[in-house]
């Protein structure tokens, strides 16, 4: 992460506006990094197409030029091009190849060793364009449920692998030549010397990707922020988190403050999570109403998803009870693993998939892709093993989708002394199916935020 300071600088600069659809706040904060390097940008009404709303987060790195440069005039070249009235989509992606055209052709910017990821969100006639280059994400809040709106361009990427090796780079610790962690980004010059391609086929390229989606009464809220957030929370947390600060009734802005503090590390050396540059925007949705109106849609939404949880944990207690009677070995062995086991370590901040706790991003949270934004958000992967597997493999060593819940192991299930063997067999089918239909109704929601401390 580069040189941090001996002290998180937690100042931090926050901005309010509201209008009849919209109540939006947003904040940022330098804390350990030596210098703010981010920049963004929240307008309900564009100067050149009134009506239309525009917000969006710029990360820099290697300075703050690019990101400065960029927050005050992308959007002006998105609403400058000649398919904005008829197709935003196409007036976004060559908006953004402007851009980073004409800072190329501005001598101070084009010599600058920085660069800046770009996610923005355009708002117009009730349709939705979330255009993003790098690995900064936006999310939405729909009917108190998780859509992610952006997809994080990292080299590891297949997809973006491949042009980086067509355009004549390669990959190398996870980097685009061994030195830049994302593989899209306004400026990087230095990346995209190859003058046989197009702009949008360099290795580092700041063409984006465009999402689309309907904006209907079921929007609640959106959040835009820089990766200093997705580091340490997955989407699904942060949307828990923001949901639960507005059914409190607190205003965006405070929810980003408060955001920012939950995800700065307690120190230094937290191998980079939690260490970087925040910047966050939250944009409430009123559709006309009062504000109060969402803070009792989020209070319900929160009440629900509370409700289910205690449910399951019920269950989970109740599925780990057998009845009292001596220890039978052989019925212990022939019990297959709890699948609740697999949804308690999620809730209690640890990834099943991976058996330990975490404090960067989920495995399958690290990109925002289409299996984040399916309905069956961060659904545990629940594994049911063969009659007489054990948490450890046959050499001794911990598997990885082992559970990590401080060494308790479910209790095995205890056969009365009066029952036959076919009564056994039936007993622990019907013990299953139903485990697996709990762990079933509770899928949906099981992704719980990681405390970093």
């Amino acid at each position: 992460m580069g040189q941090s300071l001996s002290e998180p600088e937690t100042s931090k600069q926050s901005a309010f506006c509201q209008n009849d659809y919209y109540k939006v706040g947003s904040s940022c904060m330098q804390g350990w990094r030596m210098h703010m390097e981010d920049s963004h940008t929240h307008i309900l009404s564009l100067p050149d197409d009134p009506g239309t709303s525009f917000f969006a987060v710029y990360d820099g790195h290697g300075g703050a030029k690019v990101a400065e440069y960029a927050g005050k005039h992308l959007h002006k070249y998105v609403t400058r091009r000649p398919e904005y009235g008829n197709d935003v989509k196409h007036a976004l992606q060559q908006g953004f190849l402007d851009l980073d055209e004409a800072m190329l052709n501005n001598e101070a910017l084009r010599e600058q060793m920085s660069g800046s990821t770009a996610v923005v969100v355009l708002i117009k006639d009730n349709r939705l364009y979330c255009a993003n280059a790098g690995d900064s994400r936006a999310i939405a809040c729909v009917d108190g449920r998780l859509d992610v709106l952006s997809f994080d361009h990292k080299p590891t990427n297949e997809k973006e692998r491949e042009r980086i090796s067509s355009a004549g780079g390669y990959v190398e610790y996870n980097r685009v030549n061994g030195y830049l962690a994302l593989s899209r980004a306004l400026g990087d010059f230095g990346l995209k010397r190859n003058k046989q391609i197009e702009a949008k086929e360099q290795m580092v390229t700041a063409y984006p990707d465009v999402e689309e989606r309907e904006v209907s009464e079921g929007w609640d809220f959106l959040v835009i922020a820089c990766d200093g957030i997705w580091d340490v929370l997955s989407s699904q947390a942060v949307l828990e988190f923001v949901q639960e600060e507005i059914a409190q009734g607190i205003y965006p802005q405070q929810i980003c403050e408060n955001l920012m503090m939950r995800c700065l590390a307690p120190d230094c050396q937290m191998g980079g999570i939690g260490g970087d540059n925040m910047t966050v925007i939250v944009v409430c949705f009123l559709h006309g109403q009062p504000y109060e109106e969402l803070v009792n849609r989020c209070k319900e939404a929160v009440s629900k998803r509370q409700e289910q949880r205690r449910k399951r944990r019920s269950h989970s207690n109740r599925s780990h009870e057998g009845p009292v009677g001596e220890e039978d070995p052989e019925h212990q062995q022939d019990t297959p693993r709890s699948h609740s086991s697999a949804t308690l370590a999620s809730e209690e901040g640890t990834s099943p998939r991976r058996g330990k706790p975490g404090n960067g991003r989920l495995e399958d949270d690290s990109s925002g892709s289409e299996s984040e934004r399916s309905e069956d958000v961060h659904t545990p992967a629940l594994v049911v093993e063969p009659p007489g597997a054990s948490e450890n493999g046959s050499d001794g060593t911990t598997r990885d989708d082992a559970p990590s819940n401080g060494g308790e192991q479910p209790a095995p299930v205890k056969p009365s002394s009066s029952s036959s063997a076919p009564e056994k067999a039936r007993n622990t089918k019907n013990k299953q199916t139903e485990q697996s239909d709990s762990n079933n109704e509770s899928a949906e929601e099981s992704s719980e935020e990681m405390d970093l401390k």
